[in-house]
């Protein structure tokens, strides 16, 4: 197995950017750059390497202002990893309750040495209003419901894992498809690569206007099922909604939960994927969530796979 990676400072042939905003605006080259990286990097866990020095005297700061598990988690143990050192920005303790505006405090942490900035922020295009007014690399790490570019990439890694190609390949994502900035990463990314992609839920959850990305639509889990190879299991995201979607979170559970009977009615190799959190006996039941199906774990291996690629490639950026 192959875990050599190329020195740092040599430039990866076609990467040019300097920022990852969003994949909508990636083409298909650079989403097989990215995407090889994270192989290289996946491969070289799997044979026992975890450190490198890729990105050694270089600083990157994770500057979120919504609260994170994995997405947070994995981006301070991927700057690590490549060598940088990682701050923590806090955004309830720091000096933005004291009226202090989100630009000023990164032009204030870039003053400090910050070379990386990776940005999570309720409000959609704040990743791209501070590439404009800082000089370090920006790494979107999701944008209100606008995207979550990483979160679509190692998803669409674990499917190739598994699959391979995704060309023809029928992908769905079931349920709150209106507040999900994975949906729209993955929808972007998925078609890029030339898979037919499904958006499924309460009618209330996904509006016919999404078929004007080209996707299909569907309000019924059971008649998509069949013929579906990837079934990505989104979270109900109650935090970004004003009314009750749907009736009863047991009603939606009962028309859209992935459980063992549909699972048996679907095709025998499909895979199951879910961006965490999972809510248990909601969006999966256990037996399918912890089943051979599952790839749920190895999206959050993954995870860490394509952002250290991410911040790689961000390091040896010419934008």
């Amino acid at each position: 197995m192959n875990t050599e990676l190329p020195e740092l400072g040599e430039h990866p042939e076609g990467w040019t950017r300097k920022h990852l905003l969003e994949i909508e605006e990636l083409s298909r080259e650079e989403l097989e750059i990215i995407l090889e990286k994270a192989q290289v990097f996946r491969d070289a866990f799997d044979a026992g390497r975890r450190k490198f020095s890729f990105l050694s005297g270089k600083t990157a700061v994770t500057l979120f202002f919504e609260n994170s598990t994995r997405t947070r988690t994995s981006f301070t143990l991927a700057a690590q990893r490549l060598g940088a050192s990682c701050v923590a920005f806090n955004a309830s303790t720091s000096s933005l309750s004291k009226g202090e505006t989100v630009i000023d405090t990164a032009k204030n942490l870039e003053a400090m040495g910050c070379e990386i900035m990776i940005v999570r922020h309720s409000t959609p295009g704040i990743p791209q209003l501070l590439c404009q007014n800082v000089n370090c690399a920006i790494v979107n790490a999701g944008d209100g419901p606008h995207e979550h570019p990483t979160q679509g990439l190692l998803d669409i890694l674990t499917m190739r894992q598994r699959l391979g190609t995704l060309e023809g390949k029928t992908v769905a994502m079931v349920g709150d498809i209106q507040f999900s900035r994975t949906a729209r990463s993955n929808i972007w990314g998925l078609q890029k690569l030339g898979a037919n992609v499904i958006v499924c839920g309460p009618s209330t959850l996904v509006s016919r206007e999404w078929e004007k990305m080209g996707v299909e639509v569907s309000y019924s889990l059971d008649a998509i099922l069949p013929r579906v190879d990837v079934l990505n299991l989104l979270r109900i995201q109650f935090e970004r909604q004003y009314t009750r979607p749907f009736p009863s979170v047991r009603e939606y559970a009962f028309l859209y939960g992935m459980n063992g009977e549909r699972l048996r009615r679907a095709k025998p190799e499909i895979l199951i994927l879910a961006p965490g959190p999972i809510n248990r006996g909601v969006e999966v039941t256990p037996d399918v969530a912890d089943g051979p199906q599952s790839a749920i774990l190895d999206q959050v291996s993954n995870g860490l796979a394509v952002r250290m690629a991410v911040l790689w490639l961000a390091g040896h950026g010419r934008g």
